[in-house]
């Protein structure tokens, strides 16, 4: 089991830029590929990006392309999301999330472990 712990989350403008961490701790870091999800008020757990094994390969929800990075630093055992241009309709609990396989999961539902989650509110 992986455990994980999400921070960088706080309160940002419109157009603002955040940078997410997410710690893991247990298993073998390097062994998983790595996600960023997010929950907003009234919705579902939604993907937002993901990152495989060594880093070489990143994809991402449609409405974050061109705004958003995801990266890891395996040796820190430490993903990252930089994210840029914030909208108010990024607003949400982000959450990281580790699959053993090549690629992210990109359900939710397919995870039964979670972190408590950072909290991201764009605002003016």
């Amino acid at each position: 089991q992986v455990q994980l712990v999400e921070s960088g989350g706080g309160l940002v403008q419109p157009g603002g830029s955040l940078r997410l961490s997410c710690a893991a701790s247990g298993r073998t870091y390097g062994s998983y590929a790595m996600g960023w999800f997010r929950q907003a008020p009234g919705k579902e757990r939604e993907f937002v990006a993901g990152i495989v094994r060594s880093g070489g390969t990143t994809y991402y929800h449609d409405s974050v392309k061109g705004r958003f990075t995801i990266s890891r630093d395996n040796a820190k055992n430490t993903a990252y999301l930089q994210m840029n241009n914030l909208k108010s309709e990024d607003t949400a609990v982000y959450y990281c999330n580790v699959d053993p396989g090549p690629l992210i999961a990109t359900r939710a539902s397919e995870y039964d472990y979670w972190g408590q989650g950072t909290q991201v509110t764009v605002s003016s």
